[in-house]
């Protein structure tokens, strides 16, 4: 027998899926042995004594850790399982900081700076001796960013120090958009969690190195390619045949990839020929909730047979949500799925990205 909406089999799912995401809003600090705070100055003196301290962003949460100190920047290499050769992005409170981690300032990456900082962009420059050599895996190069986020600019200030920042969760996995979602990876691993907003934008930063000409776009974000030209208009996109080498984060190692495994689909009719009619007009004793997910901007005809399915109204609301749906997923035991691809305009350059890079093999 086909299931229906209102039957007690999809309302007990809808209940399964809201009680796995009521998770995300219990204060479990009581109970954890990260301290999670509230307060910047008691984060920022943690973080100047040489602790690994997560915080919000624009983008995604950062693991922050002063950019100077080798002991610990080794420490948060160990914390997260990150391989050693995936350089760090150092995170400034104001743009004219640049001084303190690089030793120039090329002209083109000034006018991004002055375009798109604060907010989702990181540059690439030539580093000073004072940024630790483990921060830019032994590359002379160092990326840059101001957040956008008020709160994070106010901590990295209140250290005095740059603040080197990958993403707040274990290597490979999707990274963290909310404080719970970093707990639920990092809890143990890390000093503490500086509370905050959920991240605005849910994809990292965009990355353009600026040391070489052509500036290069390395990795996508936000800012698009598109609004990078219209700075400067010789900018060009990474040539995959020199990936190995490029000096960004987020190329070489898997990454964003939840337990799941990930398909790709272009349009939703995909989906439906894909998924075997047995599974779609399963009994109601037979079902299993548990299997398939779906998320995309168009809604599959067989909304109800799947473990959890998102429609998102736009590729912007897509990519704020995506590694909080792979998190979601990922609780409820889902063992497949399916992710539908967007145009590639604006943000939607870049979180194709991370869905191609999501998909791949570990």
């Amino acid at each position: 027998m086909e299931l229906q909406p209102g039957s007690i089999q999809q309302a007990r799912a809808e209940r399964r899926i809201a009680a796995t995401q009521s998770l995300l809003h219990q204060d479990r600090s009581a109970h954890v042995k990260t301290q999670v705070f509230d307060d910047v100055i008691e984060a920022a003196a943690l973080l100047r004594r040489g602790g690994l301290v997560a915080f919000p962003t624009e983008t995604v949460f950062g693991l922050g850790v002063d950019a100077t100190n080798s002991a610990a920047i080794k420490r948060l290499f160990e914390a997260k399982g990150r391989p050693s050769d995936n350089p760090l992005i150092v995170h400034l409170a104001e743009v004219g900081d640049w001084q303190l981690v690089a030793s120039e300032l090329p002209e083109v990456a000034a006018k991004f700076l002055a375009r798109f900082a604060p907010g989702p962009l990181t540059v690439v420059l030539p580093k000073k001796p004072i940024i630790a050599s483990e921060v830019t895996a032994g590359l002379d190069t160092v990326g840059v960013r101001i957040p956008a986020y008020a709160v994070a600019r106010k901590l990295i200030a209140a250290t005095g120090l740059p603040i080197a920042a990958p993403s707040a969760n274990l290597s490979g996995r999707p990274s963290g958009t909310t404080w719970q979602s970093v707990l639920e990876d990092l809890d143990g691993r890390i000093d503490g969690i500086l509370r905050g907003d959920t991240s605005d934008i849910g994809i990292e930063s965009t990355v353009v190195d600026c040391v070489s000409w052509p500036p290069c776009l390395l990795r996508p974000g936000a800012i698009s390619l598109e609004d990078l030209r219209s700075i400067a208009p010789e900018t060009v996109p990474l040539n995959g045949a020199v990936e190995a080498m490029v000096n960004s984060p987020g190329l070489r190692h898997a990454h964003y990839q939840p337990q799941a495994r990930l398909h790709l689909i272009h349009h939703v009719h995909e989906l439906e020929e894909l998924w075997p009619e047995a599974d779609r007009h399963t009994s109601q004793i037979e079902c299993d909730w548990a299997k398939s997910a779906y998320c995309g901007l168009e809604e599959p005809s067989f909304v109800n047979e799947l473990g959890a399915c998102r429609v998102f109204s736009s590729s912007l609301h897509y990519a704020r949500e995506l590694y909080e749906f792979f998190r979601v997923v990922d609780r409820l035991g889902v063992r497949q799925i399916y992710c539908q691809m967007v145009p590639s305009e604006g943000i939607g350059s870049a979180l194709n990205d991370r869905l191609v890079r999501a998909a791949k093999p570990t």
